[in-house]
């Protein structure tokens, strides 16, 4: 029997005998953390541990009898691999915020019953939906304390990385204006205090940075910011006596990273508290003292940082330059070596890439990790190869590779598919339709305040109309050197909410796939900047200005299928690559720029 796949049959075994003894007929497990990550530290990682699904979303639930895993349409060939065996349910659904767990819950427990799950890590947006479902089924909700403790051997602890100053000139905005921004919005709903948790608010809003959460520049930490001081709860010994004394004479201070729920009980009565439920948990929330009022609304920063600023945009600029010649520098090799009847693997990719950016000033670390998926490799949109199970780069067929890195001054994903050996007019033709789907939305202009989930069609259309369709979502927001998944813009089939109305200096991911299972995949992604359009008697304009530079490979593309304005607007794309690109490179890699962004005839 395959250990992992045991291992999770009798994780699973003992989580049910500990709910049994605390009195549980269920046990929720959600993906999540007391700051709401997308990417957990080990110790929260429960879903994954119980369950053996090592995608970055999913929800478990247990009860006495039965257990599922509720994954969208990224992970469900990966899914249904990882659970093979395990005794747990894949349930599929449509997206990663669709809510099929309420009613499994409610149909799977009776009436009377208990269901128990970490306060702590529950959103409280989350907590309201579900507590909802429990009392239209009858089902008790107990959160108070953690159902996996008693039977999570080995926990791993909290993580302990150093905190560090993110400075200028990266830094382009400094603490007291980032302070002075969200107090400002804080007086916009009478508050005199705000809770922030999510590590990437904290993290733009101190100017700081860590290395608590793999690929994301993050510490754990919790804000309460009030009227003229605020204090940063964070883990003893993290922040150097320095860097401490910079902090203090800034208007923050540090306290415990425990303490955190101890503050929030002691708030002074008559105060107004601002909470985002999307972004605090119900453990933190329900710590609040009984005579505060508590005002719920989106965190003031969450908006504030995905604008960037002039200076920033800048940065970014100059970030996309050095990745485009990590991975012109890569790509040169690449071909070079297949060429040359060299053995390289998924592997082989992911460590020569990472290798060449790590090469290029500023650089410090991945943003996630590196996508390098071959044939039906490919189609699974968050595949990633292992010692174990990997492809070798031989015969004929798609190469997808979706990478990023962080550096000082920005942070990048790119998504490029290259044809291996003899492509078929099968291929191009998926191909060349996803890439007049990252064409339609690159080329869009729309009104200033646009919801962005109205923008996701504009991606579709090619696609729809053959009949062709892709599960995840076209585009994310993407950090400043923070979190490659950043809101509040999210270019998908969301239910479009006030907070993602699209502004000016947002930087947002254009990637539309196609997934052909067991076969192949095609994504191509770039990274676009919202910038001013020409206004109009009907008022201003945003369009895009795309900021990733690496070519698109033209051998893949069938040219039928291409407009003229499709055509010239990729000439003009691969001749501004050209142009910032070349002057950095030479000897193969500049040959090989050369080449893929030669312009595409009619």
């Amino acid at each position: 029997m395959d250990t992992r796949t045991s291992a999770a049959r009798l994780r699973i075994a003992r989580l049910r005998e500990t709910m049994a003894q605390a009195g549980l007929d269920g046990v929720l497990v959600p993906s999540s953390d007391p700051h709401i990550s997308e990417y957990l530290p080990a110790h929260w990682q429960g879903r994954e541990w119980f369950s053996g699904f090592t995608g970055s979303m999913g929800t478990l639930v247990v009860t006495a009898q039965d257990a599922a895993v509720f994954a969208d349409s990224r992970y469900w060939v990966q899914a249904e691999a990882e659970l093979a065996g395990s005794g747990i349910a894949l349930e599929k659904i449509q997206t990663g915020a669709a809510t099929n767990h309420l009613e499994w819950i409610a149909s799977h427990l009776k009436p009377g019953q208990t269901l128990g799950v970490d306060g702590q890590v529950l959103g409280l947006a989350a907590a309201q939906q579900l507590r909802a479902t429990c009392e239209r089924a009858g089902i008790t909700l107990r959160t108070g304390e953690d159902p996996l403790a008693a039977a999570w051997d080995d926990r791993p602890g909290l993580p302990a990385a150093a905190v560090y100053e993110h400075r200028a000139p990266h830094a382009a905005v400094s603490r007291p204006a980032k302070l002075a921004t969200v107090r400002a919005g804080m007086a916009a709903h009478g508050a005199s205090h705000h809770f922030v948790s999510t590590v990437d608010d904290i993290a733009w809003i101190t100017n700081l940075r860590g290395a608590d959460v793999a690929y994301n520049p993050v510490f754990l930490a919790h804000l309460l910011i009030g009227p003229d001081r605020a204090t940063l709860f964070v883990g003893a010994g993290k922040v150097d006596a320095a860097l401490a004394a910079t902090l203090a004479a800034e208007g923050i201070a540090l306290a415990d990273y425990g303490q955190a729920a101890a503050a929030l009980a002691t708030l002074p009565a008559g105060s107004t508290l601002l909470v985002d439920p999307r972004r605090v948990t119900l453990g933190l929330r329900e710590a609040v003292a009984a005579g505060v009022k508590v005002v719920e609304a989106t965190n003031p920063s969450t908006l504030a940082k995905g604008r960037k600023t002039a200076e920033e945009a800048a940065f970014i600029r100059e970030a996309m330059v050095q990745d485009g010649l990590a991975m012109c520098r890569f790509y040169a090799w690449f071909e070079a070596a297949m060429a040359r009847g060299e053995r390289i693997t998924e592997l082989t990719i992911d460590e020569k890439l990472s290798a060449e950016r790590a090469r290029q000033p500023g650089f410090v670390g991945l943003s996630f990790p590196t996508i390098a998926g071959f044939n039906a490799n490919g189609a699974m949109p968050h595949y990633r190869a292992t010692p174990e199970s990997h492809a070798v780069i031989e015969g004929n067929g798609l190469l997808l590779i979706d990478s990023g890195a962080q550096y000082l001054g920005g942070t990048t994903d790119i998504t490029r598919v290259w044809p291996v050996g003899q492509i078929s007019a099968e291929h191009q033709r998926d191909f060349t339709l996803v890439l007049k789907g990252t064409l339609g939305l690159s080329r869009a202009r729309f009104p200033l305040g646009t919801p962005s989930p109205m923008l996701d069609t504009l991606a579709r259309a090619p696609l729809w109309a053959e009949s062709l369709e892709y599960g995840h979502g076209t585009g994310h927001g993407v950090g400043y050197f923070l979190n490659v998944h950043e809101g509040p813009q999210s270019i998908s089939k969301a239910v479009p909410t006030a907070d993602m109305a699209m502004q000016p200096g947002m930087v947002t991911s254009v990637e539309p796939g196609l997934y052909r299972p067991g076969r192949w995949g095609v994504r191509i992604e770039n990274l676009v900047l919202n910038v001013e359009a020409p206004a109009s008697e009907f008022g201003p304009f945003l369009m895009f200005e795309t900021l990733t530079l690496c070519p698109i490979d033209t051998r893949c593309i069938d040219r039928a299928l291409l407009s003229e304005e499709e055509r010239v607007w990729l000439n003009q794309y691969h001749a501004m690559v050209r142009e910032r690109l070349a002057p950095g490179l030479g000897g193969e890699a500049l040959a090989w720029l050369m080449a893929r962004t030669e312009p595409l005839g009619a």
